[in-house]
């Protein structure tokens, strides 16, 4: 599930950004190769997030664009409670890659709390 909500998520980020998504784009954006990249698409049209056909850009589905949104959901919550703390741009931008994908739907609701706290100074500089 976790390559899924990653290659959704950028279809839909170069789609927003671009206008249409291709293979090659999500080759370059993920380091791997076309065929990868292929085969990853393939089972995500097979799950119903994407709609692909030949020489045509990818598609999401409504299922897709929604499993985009709630990917990025959660990245933007885990990288907000990182900055929050005092993490760099950098390192928070690569932990809630990885974080955003194994934490509870409890979990982001407390980090999405706290950081709202943190901003508001309402915790003081001791978390």
């Amino acid at each position: 599930m976790e390559t899924a909500e990653d290659y959704v998520e950028a279809v839909a980020d170069v789609i927003d950004q671009t206008g249409a998504c291709r293979v090659t784009d999500l080759s370059r954006r993920f380091g791997v190769s076309h065929v990868t990249v292929s085969r990853i698409v393939g089972r995500l049209e097979k799950a119903g997030y994407v709609v692909t056909q030949p020489r045509r850009p990818i598609e999401l589905t409504a299922s897709g664009r929604r499993l985009a949104e709630q990917s990025r959901h959660r990245h933007e919550i885990v990288y907000g409670f990182l900055r929050a703390i005092g993490v760099s741009e950098r390192t928070a931008a690569i932990d809630s890659e990885g974080i955003e994908h194994h934490v509870s739907g409890e979990t982001l609701e407390r980090l999405r709390s706290l950081t709202e706290r943190l901003a508001d100074g309402g915790m003081g500089s001791g978390v």
